[in-house]
Formats: structure tokens, C-alpha cells, sequence
């Protein structure tokens, strides 16, 4: 989410890449009035989170919650003024319309509610990675998700750098366990690179990780290039988060720097407030075409 001088600037380069879209109507159109897809120039490129496979740009769930951040575009109180479950259910059925094939949100009851009658109504996008968020009740908060038709699971990266931070690593690990006893592939997420690289020292059966390229609400350069180096040190794979620094960053300038960076394996959850502009197609085309250069020059 950029301010409007940027989108301008964003669309036309769209065009010229043959990946601009149509812009989605003003907020009523969300409320339920179906949209007709725009063609995609490009297929969405995918990665492998344990046997999951999903498309590389996931749709983030931030805005849906109000979790603004300090986002200097949008209050939290305007974002959950905007996301009613009406209109969070035609942005994850946009986003699948640009080949976005899975969101990765908390456990809430109000989510879960959301994504059955979603599901029920026969929504396009099917895939939702669980981000549990309780450290007294990760285990229940895995366990719904496995119950409620989510396909993996990723603990929330302030659970996991508490455990982390206070040597808990077994109790890390029974988390993990747990979403596999579920059949649940499952990663860790953290907002400090340190503390996935002391999962990795001690051998925590994660099989993925969600790494902050942006300490909250900070958003220092340096820490994104720390974020950066720490995943060049893994093997595993690795989906960046914050990767807009919570509106502070343009996706064209954002997104760009961080592909020079990432490897193949790894992708990127994004989440969008699609008030004036349609952030999904801007964002879809961008990693698509992003990824396919990369190859072309590899």
C-alpha cells in the first residue's frame, strides 16, 4: 500500500509489463457485488512450505484485524471499519482471481467463522495457513485450525521468541509436534532473525520459517538487511513478512529489492487494503514478473 503518486507511477509501468489490471470500484463493491477476473500476464509462481505447495505471494491478514502498525495510509480502526467479513470474502476470492492460492491468518473464532461460511459458499481460494497467537493455548489454537479446513500451521513469531528467548525449546517443539500429529506441515515465525537461527542450532523440527524483514514499528534499514542475510544462512525455506514495513514501502520499490535478495524457495505474505487501488492485481503481476526475470537471468 503506497500513497497515490506511487500507484500512479506503479500502473504505468503495469502497463508497459503488460500486467495492469483493472482497479477494483470504490469500497461498496466489496460488499459482495462480484467482479469479473482481469486476465493474468503471468502465472503465479509457487513454493513448497513442508508438502504444501502455495502460490510464492500469500495473502496476508493484518488490515482484516486492524493490526496497522503504525501504517501511516490507514488507522486500525479504519481497517476494521472496512473488512467486514463481506468484503474479506471478495478479497480472498480476488486474490484468487490473480492466482494468490492461500492466506495465512491467526486463529480467531471471528476468522474461523468467516472462512466455513467462505468454504460454504463455495469461495475460490482454498488454502489458509494458520498463524496461532496464543502461547498458553497454542496447542487448541492448532487444533481448531486443523478442524476448520486450514492445511498448515505457523506459530506466531511473539510465541515463539518468548519460548525462544527463555530456553523453552521443548515446548516449541511440542507445538510442532503437535500440528504434525494433525497432519498439519508446520513452520515457526519470528520477528528477529536470532531467534530462528537458535531454532535451527537445537534442531526444532520446523519446516519452514516466517522472518520480519522489518522489526515493528521500526522498520530500519538495517534490520531488513539483517532479515535478508539470516535467510542466506538457511536451508530451508522462508516467507518474508512486514515486507511493506506496514505501508511505509511501495511494493514496486520494496518488492525489488527484497527478490534481488531471496532465494527461489522462498516467498512473501503481503496483506492489502484495496480502498482506491487494486493492490492484489499491482502486487500479483509485480512478484510474477519479479520472479520471472529472476529466472531469465539466473
Amino acid at each position: 500500500m503506497s500513497d497515490e503518486t506511487t500507484r500512479r507511477g506503479f500502473l504505468g509501468e503495469s502497463a508497459r509489463m503488460g500486467a495492469a489490471a483493472a482497479a477494483l470500484s470504490a469500497a461498496g463493491s466489496f460488499a459482495g457485488e462480484k467482479q469479473a477476473a482481469p486476465p493474468q500476464p503471468h502465472k503465479m509462481p509457487t513454493i513448497k512450505l513442508g508438502g504444501l505447495e502455495v502460490s510464492r505471494l500469500i495473502l496476508g491478514s493484518n488490515p482484516f484485524f486492524g493490526f496497522s502498525h503504525g501504517n501511516p495510509q490507514a488507522s486500525g480502526d479504519e481497517m476494521r471499519t472496512f473488512y467486514t467479513p463481506e468484503r474479506i470474502m471478495a478479497v480472498l476470492d480476488a486474490a484468487a482471481d490473480h492466482g494468490i492460492t492461500a492466506v495465512w491468518t491467526p486463529c480467531y473464532d471471528h476468522w474461523i467463522r468467516t472462512w466455513n461460511e467462505y468454504r460454504q459458499k463455495g469461495g475460490k481460494l482454498k488454502v489458509w495457513i494458520g498463524q496461532p497467537d496464543s502461547f498458553d493455548g497454542m496447542k487448541d489454537h492448532i487444533t481448531a485450525c486443523a478442524k476448520n479446513g486450514g492445511k498448515a500451521v505457523c506459530m506466531q513469531g511473539e510465541c515463539t521468541g518468548r519460548a525462544i528467548r527463555a530456553g523453552q525449546f521443548d515446548l516449541v517443539k511440542g507445538w510442532l509436534d503437535h500440528a504434525k500429529g494433525l497432519g498439519l506441515p508446520a513452520g515457526l515465525a519470528s520477528h528477529r532473525p536470532e531467534e530462528i537461527l537458535a531454532a535451527e542450532k537445537q534442531g526444532l523440527p520446523a519446516q519452514w520459517y516466517h522472518l520480519t524483514v522489518g522489526i515493528p514499528d521500526s522498520y530500519h534499514q538495517k534490520d531488513r538487511d539483517k532479515a535478508l542475510e539470516t535467510i542466506h544462512r538457511l536451508d530451508k525455506p522462508v516467507v518474508a513478512f512486514k515486507t511493506l514495513g506496514a505501508g511505509r514501502f511501495p511494493p514496486r520499490d520494496a518488492f525489488r529489492y527484497l527478490f534481488k535478495r531471496l532465494r527461489r524457495k522462498d516467498g512473501l505474505c503481503v496483506g492489502v487494503l484495496p480502498r482506491k487501488r487494486d493492490e492484489i492485481a499491482e502486487n500479483a503481476a509485480l512478484v510474477a514478473k519479479l520472479t520471472q526475470d529472476a529466472a531469465v537471468n539466473a
